[in-house]
């Protein structure tokens, strides 16, 4: 069971590093992309609710770089809660975004994993932003040396 939150950890990892990004530096979205399933959907936090695949939530962050309204942004991960029942696991994981080198905001992300021929992928992501009347779990807060 360590190897799969590893590898699940890992994944969410290297989802939130694919975006960064400056003016005169373009993201590289590949990683983000490869680690979805076909088919997967996103929901982002704003309402309406409208699900979008992937590619076009890729997409729509290339043209905000492109016109200048998020010329600048990176996100990290922070606390990462992982459950695994053989080849499906849940996630929420906190996360951490600077917006055009500053504006800081944070939210959580659900995430619904498969695995299949042993490599974990997201079927669904979806998450919603910290307010202050809805702060994040301390428990997805901060970077922690274990998930559960």
């Amino acid at each position: 069971m360590e190897d799969d939150l590893q590898a699940i950890r890992t994944l969410i990892t290297r989802q939130f590093d694919a975006l960064d990004w400056s003016p005169t530096q373009a993201p590289d979205f590949t990683p983000l992309l490869d680690g979805f399933l076909p088919g997967a959907s996103m929901y982002p936090s704003r309402r309406p609710l409208a699900a979008q695949t992937p590619a076009v939530f890729c997409a729509r962050l290339a043209g905000l770089r492109e016109d200048g309204t998020l010329g600048r942004f990176s996100e990290r991960p922070l606390g990462i809660d992982i459950g695994v029942f053989g080849n499906v696991a849940v996630a929420l994981a906190g996360c951490e975004m600077l917006e055009n080198g500053a504006h800081i905001t944070r939210d959580v992300s659900a995430l619904l994993l498969v695995k299949d021929e042993g490599r974990w992928r997201i079927a669904c992501q979806a998450w919603d932003v910290e307010t202050p009347a809805r702060p994040l779990p301390a428990r997805l807060a901060a970077p922690r040396s274990s998930d559960t």
